[in-house]
């Protein structure tokens, strides 16, 4: 295979569905690259000494999207060497231990795509329009993301 029919790909989605460690991860595999990092948020089952049932999220899809699509764009201005970028989020009910979201980068070496994808979990939870809600034993929370530009705004 041609380096030209390697095409560098970002690979976006919102879904309701279980996210799949081995599909995003396969999504991103180039044999021009000697890197695949990822990171995986998952629901634990606890916060501040409340039991955590489980986690709730909502989006605004298609800005979402656009706002993920946009994260994309920037890890490869920031890592040119950056190969593929898949970044996937569940919405809806995510179980304890369950993926929230999975994001997956390639490059030729680990320290583009280990920084890329810290630089895009980072920039998700700050700038895409996904909200968690925390679901406890007998009560609920809408969780704000420390790093959301909104949120804090108004502080």
């Amino acid at each position: 295979m041609e380096e030209s029919e390697d095409v560098p790909k970002d690979f976006i989605k919102l879904k309701s569905e279980k996210l799949s460690i081995d599909e995003v991860s396969e999504l991103v595999v180039s044999p021009y690259c000697g890197a695949v990092s990822l990171f995986i948020g998952t629901t634990r089952n606890n916060f501040e000494g409340k039991k955590v049932i489980n986690l709730e999220y909502e989006a605004y899809t298609s800005m979402a999207e656009t706002e993920m699509k946009k994260i994309c764009r920037d890890v490869r201005q920031k890592w040119p060497s950056v190969k593929h970028i898949a970044v996937h989020h569940r919405l809806g009910v995510v179980p304890i231990t369950e993926a929230s979201v999975i994001i997956a980068v390639s490059s030729p070496h680990r320290a583009e795509s280990l920084e890329a994808v810290m630089y895009c979990i980072n920039t998700l939870k700050a700038s895409v329009p996904i909200w968690k809600k925390e679901i406890y034993e007998d009560e609920y929370s809408w969780k704000e993301n420390k790093e959301c530009f909104w949120a804090n705004s108004e502080k």
